[in-house]
């Protein structure tokens, strides 16, 4: 069976009746099963993953995107994170078998098919981007809903790849195809939305900083700190280990001690395996020492 993990992120944080109703859609489709979903009122977004074979996959994106695009305007959404649309990404993970060839053609099927039929402006990233100016998401929700609605059918740089050259109160959806991202955030115990920027410029690829690091700095107006929030995009080249450190040191520099952090979604174990292995500076540790790798190993010889 070919699985794939989809992973939609959605701008609602605050309703629960909405976040359910999403839920829910993707619920209803056969052999689709929900492994995470987490609403943050400050950012205002939900993040969803569900692993299912790639047609139902496909179907249960639509069906989420369908129904989010009834329950949210996007005239009205305020939040902190970055977001184009009331169905802002939908990425496709390849799983087991199934290969990143086999996710750009479920991205781009499904990107066709909110264009036509949902008349939502759907622009293709990632692996399944049709232009290397937007395989950066950032790039491609830049001005975010506001700066979008603006340029859209004015600007020829800004033309969807499927669905009319205006938006509605449903805004635009960003399709893609990728390797497994992780979302890392990491928590400061000061109010100063400042220092979190700077911290952010210190570690993110494009100003210099660590490769394969998407950084921003957000406040986080409930609980009166500030964030340094990271998409790692490859976590064995970059892993988050190496990340943590650099965000601590930086922010030794200004006298603001890191109070916890955070991992947004699912995340690969090796990723976690790696960050036991740094701080417990292990000897001669290998990842078949792992009781669940051994557990896992034998089942799988044995079927």
């Amino acid at each position: 069976m070919k699985l794939v993990l989809c992973v939609p992120n959605f701008s609602e944080g605050r309703s629960q009746d909405i976040i359910n109703a999403i839920r829910a859609e993707i619920e209803k489709v056969p052999n689709t099963k929900v492994i995470y979903c987490k609403a943050d009122s400050d950012h205002n977004r939900l993040d969803l993953a569900f692993v299912a074979p790639i047609k139902e996959a496909k179907e249960a994106a639509f069906r989420a995107t369908r129904k989010a695009a009834g329950l949210i305007d996007m005239d009205k959404h305020k939040g902190e994170h970055p977001r184009m649309g009331a169905t802002d990404v939908i990425p496709f993970v390849p799983m087991g078998n199934t290969t990143m060839e086999e996710c750009v053609e479920a991205a781009r099927g499904l990107g066709k098919r909110i264009g036509e039929e949902l008349k939502i402006p759907v622009y293709l990233y990632e692996e399944a981007a049709t232009r290397p100016d937007r395989k950066n998401l950032a790039d491609v929700r830049r001005g975010e809903y506001e700066g979008l609605k603006e340029e859209v059918g004015k600007n020829p740089d800004r033309k969807p790849d499927f669905g009319p050259e205006k938006l509605g109160k449903a805004g635009a959806t960003a399709v893609g195809a990728r390797m497994p991202l992780i979302a890392f955030n990491v928590n400061l115990g000061t109010s100063d939305l400042t220092v979190a920027k700077k911290i952010a410029r210190a570690v993110r690829h494009s100003s210099g900083g660590l490769r394969y690091v998407k950084a921003m700095g957000f406040e986080l107006k409930e609980r009166g700190i500030v964030q340094v929030s990271m998409n790692l995009t490859n976590y064995k080249k970059t892993p988050i280990f190496r990340v943590f450190e650099l965000v601590r040191r930086e922010a030794k520099r200004y006298g603001i001690p890191v109070i916890g952090s955070e991992i947004v979604g699912v995340v690969p174990m090796d990723a976690l395996v790696s960050c036991a292995d740094f701080y417990l500076q292990l000897e001669k540790f290998k990842k078949d020492q792992i009781l669940e790798n051994k557990l896992w190993g034998e089942k799988n010889e044995g079927s």
